[in-house]
């Protein structure tokens, strides 16, 4: 069984005009793309890989992309003045948390909650407000758009046991009608 995704812990938000929660986010997808304006891995392929995401799927309401910058070193030179330049810079139109420090540790808050190792993290988070993908570094954008396909054509589960529920009578079930994946290739 997957475990479920600890709230976010953000201290501004950038490129949203409200702060977002998973909470809120429940019945949806999330991408969680935590980076770090620094990071060579994130600048050259998770950053672009991420921003693509979310114009690939900015007008469907099932599917949510959201950055999270956490900054666990070189913490003077990556303030949120200089995430607001580097963000205008680069032209990323996601919106991008910025993860509450710890004044203990140098470690943030939402990178602990998730026990991220390092940047680029990919975290993908199901409909139910479940992990279900956790990757340090590179992820295959062929990879990623089969995981966020798949769940994208998923049936919520009450509606799947509804479905199968409805469909069985006098030792027989009869499968439920197919789940439309038109969108996906659209």
């Amino acid at each position: 069984m997957t475990a479920l995704a600890p709230e976010l812990a953000v201290s501004r938000w950038f490129n949203t005009a409200r702060p977002l929660s998973l909470a809120a986010l429940r019945g949806k997808t999330v991408v969680l793309h935590a980076f770090q304006m620094l990071c060579p891995g994130c600048v050259t392929h998770a950053l672009p890989q991420t921003e693509g995401l979310h114009r690939l799927f900015r007008d469907r309401p099932d599917v949510v992309v959201i950055g999270l910058h956490t900054v666990f070193e070189h913490h003077a030179a990556m303030t949120p003045v200089s995430l607001e330049a580097f963000i205008h810079e680069y032209r990323l139109t996601f919106p991008i948390g910025v993860d509450q420090p710890d004044e203990h540790e140098p470690i943030p808050l939402t990178m602990r909650r998730f026990n991220m190792r390092g940047t680029p993290t990919t975290i993908i988070i199901d409909r139910t407000g479940r992990i279900v993908e956790h990757a340090f570094g590179q992820v295959a954008d062929l990879a990623l758009g089969v995981l966020l396909g798949t769940l994208a054509t998923e049936m919520p589960r009450s509606e799947a046991s509804t479905s199968a529920e409805a469909g069985c009578a006098e030792g027989a079930c009869q499968a439920p009608a197919p789940v439309c994946r038109s969108a996906i290739l659209s």
